[in-house]
Parts: C-alpha cells; structure tokens; sequence
C-alpha cells in the first residue's frame, strides 16, 4: 500500500474501470464500485478526506432534481408510440411506390423515411423495428440483394441519433453544459448531409451493381406519380406537424427540451388515435419500454456521478488534462486521439455509457483548446452513431437480426453494415475538415 502515490490513483482508477467493463459487468455497478474502493483506499492512505465522499447524496439529488433529463422519458415514450401507431407502414408504402420506377427506389425510400422518423422519434429502436417489419420483407420479394437491404436499413435507423430530438444530443448538452436547443440546431446540416451520402451510396450500387437494387416491375405500381406524390405530403402532415410542435418550439425559445418532449408525447398519443392504434397494450410496452430505458440511464448517471466525484479527488481531470493537452499536433491531434478513441470505445460501450463516463472529461480540454463545444458535441454525436453499427454493441444490427426473418443470415446484416460504418466516418471528417457547417447550420436553425 505505501507503494501507491497520489500521482498514480487517477489511472489506476481508470484502468480499474476499464477492466471492470472488460469482463462484462454492468456498467452502473462498475462505476459505483471502483468509485466508492478507490475512494476509500484514498482516504486510508490520506489522499483525501472523509468529507468528499459526503458530497455524494447532493449530487444524486442533483441528478433527480433535473429538469432536462426528465425529457429523456418523454422522448422514449413518444417513439415507443409512434413505433405502433402505423406512421412508418403508411410512409414506406407510398415513398416506396412514388420512388419505386427507379433503380435502389425502394433503399431511397428507407433512408427518408428514416430520417422522418428520426426527426419524429429520437430512438433508433422504434425506426430500426418499423422499417426492418415492413420493408425488409418487400425489398427481399423484388430482388434485392441482402447485404444492401438490411444495410440500408439498420443505417437509416441510426440517422436517429444526430437528427433533433436525438436523445443523445440532449445527453451531450447536458454533459457540455450547452443548450440543447442550440445542440439540436448545429446538426442540422450534418444530418441533412449524411442524409446524401446515404443517398449517394445507393446511387453508386445503382449504377455499379445495378442487379442489386432492381426497380419495381410496373405491374406492382398502383398509381400515377402525382397521385402518389399527394398521398406522400397527405402522409406527412401529421409527422411534419409532430416535428414543428416539438423542435420549433424548442428551437425558437417557447418551450424547454422537456417541455417539447411533453408535447411529443402528447403528439404521439394523438397520431395513434388517429391510426386507430392506440389501445391498452400499445400503452403497457410504450410505459414498459420508457421504464427500462429510464431507469437504466438513472443508475449509469448515478454510478458516473460516484465515479467523477472520487476521480476528480484524486486529480483525475488535471490527469487527463495533461495527457491530452500535450499530444502532438494541437486540436487537430487532439481532435484525432479523442475520436479514434470514441470509435473504439463504441466496440464496448453504448452511446449513453460514453456521453456520462467519458465526455465529462474530454469536454474540459476541449473548451480549453478553443473548440466550440457545440462543434464538439455534434462531432462526437457523428462518431458515436458508429457505436449502432458494428459488433458486439451494433443495437440497430441486433434490432434488425430480432426482426429479420430466417433466410437472412446474421453474416448478411453484419457485412452490409461496413459501407456504411465508412460512410459515417466518412461524414466525421467533413465535420472535422468542414467546420463552418455546424456554425452555419446554428446560425440558421437557431433562428428559426
């Protein structure tokens, strides 16, 4: 014991963890526990005292007391509704139909339905189940090749996560410190770019591999293009009015992000009357699936909270500080270092786990380099939705796999999803070598 020095706690508190996370044991449980020995073996050898420790039942109370957290259950419950209310089977079917003469239409028709959806439901759950039951089984019946089906799909799912109301910008402003509505107006534009690469991808197999997303033969096309085109914006309405209800209102200041997340949920409710939807079960798995969600953020926030407050008793902050301050290159090898690191943490952690452990200790040296930290968090919100799409924390390819049916092989979902784990590191780099966008795209949305 009177080999250990005060220099040393920090990363052996930190290797601890990492060690913990390893071997597989929950996440909030590991926290709490390295937290509270390391605490301890800290004020055996007189690191600290007693009295940090003490600090811990206001912080939790903290965590309770708020207010913009108390969005995330709102946002959870709004898409488990949506997911059951029809939304997605009325805007695939005719999205599909009016795209539907050219080749990859029905992929195009994925990927904006899933940014829809993404803007209306904030989880990539909801978007992932949607689209994966009803449109996987109609591109597997029209010839297309199955890597790009369920490529496409589980990809436009995680579109999800950086189009507002994405649940994680919310976890990113709250842990930065920063406005979620202006979170939500700087990844506008990235959103809507990565919509395009999306969109790109399928121009290029189009061309390149044209047998792999065939047209729909003509016989399966029910309607003129203007009738279609109709039905599409009359599908719309009521997602284009659930959009403006909750993000306008946020964006332009007459509403909280808790308050708007308030109104979605009521929004939702009132489009699953309308689908004729909503019904007692629909309610229990909506309450059911915002509970786990719900508590499972709580208990990581809790152990995060016990974990920083040991941590940070220990200098660990003014550690992590030096070790990254002193990198070679400035921001950029900075910028380098901290999103290599993301992209692998993603392999073992999920996106909340990263944004409560790791991002309160990035933000710091961040803002002291002179990174915007709105910039930031989009950029690591960007590289964060990698953490959907490859093994073993891939959520979108394990919602699709539940979904999928049996004459898709797990191989199959795991291999389609590479273009587009590139695509997205790909969009990481234009937001590192492209700044401007995420400005502009504040400078425009935050007006709104």
């Amino acid at each position: 014991m009177t080999m250990l020095t005060f220099e040393v706690m920090a990363p052996l508190m930190f290797g601890g963890l990492i060690v913990f996370l390893l071997i597989g044991y929950p996440v909030a449980f590991s926290l709490s526990f390295v937290g509270l020995a390391f605490g301890a073996l800290a004020i055996h050898l007189g690191f600290f005292s007693l009295s940090l420790l003490q600090a811990l039942p206001d912080r939790i109370f903290g965590i309770m007391a708020n207010q913009l957290l108390l969005s995330i259950p709102f946002f959870t419950f709004m898409g488990a509704v949506l997911e059951r209310c029809g939304l997605a089977e009325e805007l695939l079917d005719t999205m599909g139909q009016l795209f539907g003469p050219i080749r990859g239409g029905l992929a195009y028709a994925v990927i904006l339905v899933g940014a829809l959806l993404g803007a209306i439901t904030g989880t990539v759950a909801a978007s992932v189940i949607a689209m994966g039951l009803i449109s996987l089984p109609v591109m597997q019946r029209y010839g297309y090749d199955a890597k790009v089906a369920t490529g496409v799909i589980a990809a436009s799912g995680t579109i999800t996560q950086i189009i507002p109301p994405s649940l994680v910008l919310v976890v990113l402003a709250d842990a930065m410190g920063k406005s979620v509505g202006d979170m939500y107006a700087g990844a506008f534009i990235p959103s809507f770019i990565l919509v395009g690469l999306f969109c790109a991808w399928i121009f290029i197999v189009s061309i390149v591999w044209p047998e792999k997303v065939p047209a729909l033969p003509k016989e399966v096309r029910t309607a003129s293009v203007k009738v279609l085109f109709w039905r599409c914006m009359v599908s719309m309405v009521p997602s284009l009015f659930l959009i403006f209800m909750v993000l306008g209102t946020i964006l332009v200041g007459l509403a909280t992000p808790t308050e708007g997340g308030a109104m979605g949920a009521v929004g939702a409710l009132g489009l699953a009357i309308l689908h004729k939807r909503l019904n007692m079960a629909v309610l229990k798995e909506s309450m059911d699936i915002t509970l786990k969600l719900t508590t499972m953020v709580m208990f990581i926030l809790v152990g995060s909270t016990v974990f920083s407050l040991t941590f940070r008793g220990v200098d660990g902050d003014l550690w992590v500080e030096g070790l990254l301050s002193n990198l070679p290159g400035g921001q950029f090898g900075f910028l380098l270092f901290v999103n290599v690191f993301v992209f692998f943490l993603a392999f073992f952690l999920d996106y909340f786990e990263i944004a409560f452990i790791i991002i309160p200790l990035l933000a710091p040296v961040a803002e002291k380099m002179g990174i915007d930290l709105i910039w930031f968090g989009v950029l690591i919100g960007v590289n964060m939705q990698t953490s959907f799409m490859h093994p073993p924390f891939g959520f979108a390819l394990f919602y699709l796999r539940s979904v999928a049916p049996p004459s898709i092989k797990s191989s199959e979902i795991l291999l389609g999803s590479i273009p587009w784990v590139f695509i997205m590191l790909l969009m990481v780099i234009l937001v590192i070598l492209f700044p401007g966008m995420v400005s502009l795209s504040v400078q425009i949305f935050g007006r709104f």
